[in-house]
C-alpha cells in the first residue's frame, strides 16, 4: 500500500468514524422519542484507489409489520377505552346496589314509604313522605335520562373534533409525502422526515385505524380497515356536521343527526362493514347512534312501567279513565307514540306533589280528591302499593319475558347496566394488555443505549486507530524529507 493509499483511508475511516458518532448520539439523545427510529449508518469500500471506506448513507430502521401490529392494537385500545368510560358513565347515572339514590334503591324507598303510609294513613310526615319518595323517584330518572343526553352530546362533540384532526393530519401527511419525495430524489437523508410522518399516521391510527401502502420514492398510501381510501396522493377530506344538542328522538335514520362523508360521498359507519370499525372516531359513533339509544330506552322502559302500574283502570276511581295518573308525562297521561324520551319527562302528578302546590293526603284519598277523607282510611294506599309491586309482562323484551314488579324491572336495569359495564371493563383490559405487550416488542426493536454506548467505545478506537495511522504517515514524509 502506497502512502498516499494509507493516508486516504485513514482520512476516510476518520470521516466515517465521525458520522458514525454522530449517529449513535442522535439515537441515544432520542432514545424516548415518539415516533423515533434508530438510525444505523451504512458504509462500503471505497472505489477511487481501492482504500478506505465510503458513507453510503443513513438507514432508518423500523419493522413495518410490527409497527402495524402495535397501530392495531393502539387503535383497538382507543376504542374499548373510550367504550369503557361511556359505560361508567351510565352506571353512576343509574347508580349501583349501595347507593342510596340509584333508581332500583328509590323504587324500593318508594315501596317502604307507601307501606309507612299504610299503617298510620292519617299521619301527613308518612304521607309527606311517600309523596316525595315517589318525586325522588321521577327526578333520578330525569338526571339519568339529562345525563345520557349529555353523554351523546359529549359523543356527537367528540366525533366533530376528530373528524377536524383527522383532515388536519391527514394534509400534513400528504405534504411530508412530498418532501420525502423530493429529498430522496435528490439524495438526501428522509429520516427526520419519516419519523414526523410515523408520529402523525399513529394519531390518525388511533381515530380510525390505518392500513399503510408503500408508493414510489418514499410516500405512502393510507387506506382503513374498512377499504375507505384516506390518503393516496391527494388527501381525502372527511366532512360531519356537529349537533349542537341532541335529543332522545334524534338519529341519523331520521336526518336530525350528521352521519360521515368521505369527499361528500356518504360512508357506512356502523356494523361489521362500517368504512371506519374500530378507534375512536367509530366509538363515538356507537355511543352516540347505538349505546345511548338503547340505554335510552332502558330508561324510558322503567318509567313507561311506572306511569302504567298508576294508569291501571279501577286503581283509583277518583279520577276519570282520561285522567293521568301517580306518574305522569310532564303532567299528561302516557302515549305509546311519545315513548321516547318518557324517562327525560317523568313527573309525580301535580296534584299530590306538595312541591308543585298539590296535597299529599291525595294518596289516601284519590287523587282527584277533592277533600281530605276519613284519616284511618288505608286503601287508596294500599292499591297504589299493590299497584307497584305486582307482577306485570312489559310491553318488550329488552328486561325479560316474565312477569316482574317495578323493583324487579329496577333490579333488571341495573343487572343490565353493571352487565355491560364489566363486559367493557374487560375488554379494556384485553386492549391494554395487547397494546402494552407490543409496545414493549416494538421499543426491543429500538433504541438500545447499551449497544450504543459500546458503539461509541469501539467508535472512539477506531478513531483513535485511524488517527495514528494519520500521525504515522506524517512520521514518514518527515524522515523521507530529511533524506
Amino acid at each position: 500500500m502506497t502512502i498516499s493509499a494509507a493516508l486516504n483511508s485513514a482520512l476516510s475511516g476518520l470521516t466515517a468514524a465521525s458520522r458514525a458518532t454522530g449517529v449513535a448520539t442522535d439515537n441515544i439523545a432520542n432514545a424516548l422519542t415518539p415516533g423515533y427510529a434508530r438510525r444505523s449508518l451504512e458504509v462500503t469500500g471505497s472505489t477511487v484507489g481501492g482504500a478506505g471506506v465510503r458513507i453510503v448513507g443513513v438507514t432508518r430502521q423500523a419493522d413495518p409489520v410490527l409497527i402495524a401490529n402495535r397501530r392495531g392494537a393502539d387503535a383497538a385500545q382507543g376504542y374499548s377505552d373510550t367504550l369503557s368510560a361511556f359505560h361508567n358513565r351510565l352506571s353512576q347515572l343509574v347508580g349501583g346496589v349501595d347507593d342510596p339514590r340509584s333508581v332500583p334503591n328509590l323504587i324500593a324507598e318508594f315501596e317502604s314509604s307507601l307501606i309507612a303510609a299504610a299503617s298510620n294513613p292519617g299521619a301527613q310526615t308518612r304521607l309527606d313522605a311517600a309523596a316525595t319518595a315517589a318525586s325522588d323517584l321521577a327526578q333520578a330518572l330525569n338526571a339519568a335520562s339529562d345525563g345520557l343526553r349529555s353523554a351523546r352530546n359529549d359523543a356527537d362533540r367528540s366525533i366533530g373534533q376528530q373528524v377536524d384532526r383527522l383532515n388536519t393530519v391527514l394534509q400534513n401527511i400528504e405534504t411530508l409525502n412530498g418532501r420525502i419525495q423530493s429529498v430522496k430524489l435528490s439524495g438526501g437523508d428522509t429520516a427526520s422526515l419519516l419519523d414526523q410522518r410515523q408520529t402523525l399516521i399513529d394519531e390518525a391510527n388511533t381515530i380510525v385505524p390505518i392500513n399503510v401502502v408503500a408508493r414510489d420514492h418514499g410516500s405512502v398510501a393510507l387506506f382503513t380497515d374498512g377499504g375507505a381510501i384516506l390518503l393516496d396522493g391527494p388527501a381525502a377530506q372527511l366532512s360531519f356536521t356537529a349537533t349542537t344538542q341532541t335529543m332522545p328522538h334524534m338519529t341519523v335514520d331520521n336526518g336530525l343527526l350528521s352521519g360521515l362523508e368521505l369527499n361528500g360521498t356518504p360512508l357506512r359507519i356502523s356494523g361489521s362493514g362500517s368504512a371506519i370499525r374500530g378507534g375512536t372516531l367509530a366509538a363515538a359513533f356507537e355511543i352516540r347512534d347505538s349505546l345511548a339509544v338503547e340505554a335510552q330506552k332502558d330508561l324510558d322502559m322503567v318509567a313507561r312501567d311506572l306511569v302504567e302500574r298508576f294508569e291501571a283502570p279501577t286503581l283509583d276511581p277518583t279520577i276519570a279513565p282520561t285522567d293521568p295518573g301517580l306518574f305522569t308525562d310532564n303532567g299528561a297521561r302516557f302515549s305509546a307514540a311519545s315513548q321516547i324520551g318518557l324517562a327525560g319527562r317523568l313527573e309525580l302528578n301535580a296534584t299530590v306533589d306538595p312541591k308543585q302546590g298539590g296535597q299529599s293526603w291525595r294518596l289516601r284519598d284519590g287523587l282527584g280528591a277533592l277533600v281530605p277523607g276519613a284519616p284511618g282510611n288505608a286503601t287508596q294506599i294500599n292499591a297504589f302499593h299493590e299497584a307497584l309491586t305486582i307482577g306485570r309482562t312489559l310491553p318488550d323484551t329488552r328486561f325479560g319475558t316474565g312477569a316482574m314488579s317495578a323493583s324487579g324491572v329496577g333490579a333488571a336495569l341495573l343487572s343490565q347496566v353493571e352487565q355491560s359495564q364489566s363486559l367493557a371493563a374487560e375488554r379494556l383490559a384485553f386492549a391494554s394488555a395487547s397494546q402494552t405487550e407490543m409496545q414493549r416488542l416494538e421499543l426491543e426493536q429500538g433504541v438500545d443505549t447499551d449497544a450504543e454506548l459500546q458503539m461509541l467505545m469501539q467508535l472512539e478506537q477506531a478513531f483513535a486507530a485511524n488517527a495514528r495511522v494519520i500521525e504515522t504517515v506524517g512520521d514518514m514524509m518527515d524522515t523521507l524529507l530529511r533524506l
